[in-house]
């Protein structure tokens, strides 16, 4: 289950008798104070004041709500086909289904035209009070053509300094992350765009090491999906994958899939990147018609000619692939998961249990199941 609560919400909550995860460590004697929105604190269960009203864990783990930044759908809706509220609205419910409070709506390479008209849905949805959503993804259209993957080629281009400045004039306030190959990129372009509060990430990238490590040095802080539509790490040609792993504070997305990449190479990512490396879902849900066919295939999706294109992943099944698949702690796996992605981010604290950061919650049992309290 997962818990979001309005900062209008003036009653003191305190969760007790559970395993605690503060986005560190687990306490066991130890109950979360919750109040108008925010963390209150950590208290032991004998000095819970008596004003707050308690809530029985009994026995399961609490940990800070998990966070999505690339997903493009779910339950059925895809915002780029459908670009409406009720997308966003279903793409939330997806999220929460799989421990994720917190998404970031993405939009693959796609006219202007429509990343355009996704802004506008963004906004209204957050003017209505929509829940969870942290803002627009756009990955694309500067991307790379060589590491297109499953993108429509003939919406790829390279940025100019005048469509850049619409799309911030347009949407500039929803607008809060983009991926492109630095490669394809003049470095005012991708100034413009930090300069503007975007979070500016490398994918579909061909660049070469050195290329891949200027851009970072200049201030790329990360990388999208690690190994998928990027230069291989080769060792003669370490590639955008060898940059990533060289670089002392670069970060990268991971799809945790066992399709995306071989578990064994998430792993091998992990041991070099420590806390650089996070989960993504990279959801995406079944089309049959449009510019993007996405075919359900059991556990991942894919064009019609094979091509992977998305998978069926949740948030809490990446958190226990880790787990069951990559051989890390718990601990670290709900940082992959909620910490390290939350870093990234600009506003309101997220992914840790300290006073005053946001007080979204995710309760699961031993079986990583979302536990209804």
């Amino acid at each position: 289950m997962i818990l979001s609560f309005n900062i209008n919400q003036f009653m003191g909550t305190a969760y007790f008798n559970g395993r605690i995860f503060d986005g560190s460590i687990f306490h066991e004697d130890k109950a979360l104070l919750v109040k108008e929105g925010v963390v209150a604190g950590m208290v032991t269960n004998a000095d819970i004041p008596s004003s707050y009203t308690k809530i029985d864990l009994k026995g399961n783990s609490l940990a800070p709500s998990l966070i999505d930044l690339q997903i493009y759908g779910g339950n059925g809706k895809m915002f780029s086909q459908e670009t409406t509220i009720e997308s966003i609205k279903a793409t939330y419910e997806y999220c929460k289904s799989g421990g994720a409070s917190s998404f970031m709506i993405t939009i693959a390479t796609n006219s202007i035209e429509k990343f355009v008209e996704g802004m506008g849905v963004v906004r209204e949805y957050w003017k209505q009070g929509g829940k969870g959503l942290l803002g627009l993804h756009m990955e694309g259209p500067y991307l790379n053509p060589a590491k297109k993957g499953a993108h429509v080629e003939s919406f790829l281009k390279k940025p100019t300094i005048e469509e850049v400045t619409m799309l911030l004039e347009k949407g500039g306030d929803v607008l809060k992350m983009m991926t492109i190959a630095p490669e394809c990129c003049d470095t005012a372009v991708i100034k413009l765009l930090q300069d503007n509060g975007v979070l500016v990430s490398a994918g579909h990238t061909n660049a070469t090491y050195d290329i891949a490590t200027k851009a970072f040095n200049e201030g790329i802080p990360v990388a999208t999906h690690l190994y998928n539509a990027m230069s291989s790490l080769m060792h003669r040609a370490p590639g955008v994958v060898g940059a990533i792993f060289d670089h002392p504070t670069v970060m990268s997305s991971v799809v945790c899939d066992g399709i995306h990449a071989d578990f064994a190479a998430v792993r091998i990512a992990k041991n070099i990147m420590k806390e650089r490396l996070f989960f993504i879902t990279d959801a995406v849900a079944e089309t049959k018609n449009g510019d993007y066919v996405h075919l359900f295939k059991g556990d991942h999706f894919a064009l019609p000619d094979g091509t992977l294109s998305g998978s069926s992943l949740t948030m809490m099944k990446c958190v226990q692939n880790g787990v069951e698949k990559l051989g890390i702690s718990l601990e670290e796996s709900l940082c992959m998961a909620s910490r390290y992605p939350a870093s990234l981010l600009t506003g309101p604290v997220r992914g840790v249990f300290q006073p005053g950061a946001v007080a979204d919650v995710v309760v699961f049992n031993e079986k990583f199941e979302l536990i209804d309290l």
